[in-house]
């Protein structure tokens, strides 16, 4: 959304915040042994106490608070009682939710206890990425351009990026244009980034896949080429020197 008034600022950080302290609180929470369904039921009640509603509930009628997706599952992966965490999983959380009329999204990948699988060289490298991303990122910047970083920084890792997913703009509903910021550059996307736009920036860094498939149950979505993703998400305010990040409250860089 653009903004053009202050009221409207202050509607965005408060439910950035919001989907921010969520996500940290729901990594805290994140133990061996509890299910993704005891999960998403903990970061339900974070948001119900702030008087936020889940995003992807309230939009989409997703079966779930949040989307907690668990090793091979790229995205979207719906909580459940019988999908147990163990040591070393790769975890992704992804919180969005509305308040006041205004949405903001974010979400993280991280290990849960000892890196048994050696899964944290790709968590840190979507983290390091996505930093770098926001980082270049400001008014008259080329959307492509950013998603050429993104790649760029993938390959220089030994990574790929999954390019069927994208980022988005985000503030009066939870998908808002430009629709497609994407992890890899379309050499015809003229679109750039504009001065007082809230969007939500994310990374897909890939071991073996470029797109991500969806399952029977209509939600979860998987590599097409197997392997594992790592997802680390950001809205931010584009100014004319570096991005506010509205959702700083998740310390997915701590």
């Amino acid at each position: 959304m653009s903004i053009t008034k202050e009221e409207e600022l202050i509607g965005m950080k408060k439910i950035s915040e919001v989907v921010g302290t969520t996500l940290k609180l729901m990594r805290e929470y994140t133990k061996v042994g509890i299910s993704t369904k005891e999960l998403d039921e903990y970061g339900g009640k974070i948001l119900e106490k702030f008087g936020a509603k889940s995003a992807p509930f309230k939009t989409y009628g997703f079966p779930g608070y949040t989307c907690i997706s668990v090793n091979n599952e790229v995205a979207h992966g719906i909580p459940s009682r019988t999908k147990i965490l163990q040591e070393g999983d790769l975890i992704n959380i992804d919180v969005s939710a509305e308040l006041n009329g205004f949405w903001s999204d974010n979400g993280g990948s991280f290990v849960l206890g000892k890196d048994i699988h050696h899964h944290q060289p790709l968590v840190d490298a979507s983290k390091n990425i996505l930093r770098k991303a926001i980082n270049t990122i400001k008014g008259g910047v080329k959307i492509s351009d950013v998603g050429y970083l993104i790649e760029t920084e993938a390959k220089k890792s030994g990574y790929k990026v999954i390019k069927n997913l994208a980022g988005h703009g985000v503030g009066r509903s939870l998908h808002e244009e430009p629709e497609n910021i994407l992890n890899y550059r379309v050499k015809t996307n003229k679109q750039r980034f504009k001065k007082n736009t809230t969007v939500a920036i994310e990374t897909f860094i890939s071991t073996k896949s470029i797109n991500a498939i969806e399952l029977k149950d209509g939600w979860t979505l998987i590599g097409d080429k197997g392997g594992y993703v790592t997802q680390h998400e950001h809205t931010i305010l584009v100014t004319d020197a570096k991005p506010i990040i509205l959702t700083k409250a998740n310390q997915i860089w701590e």
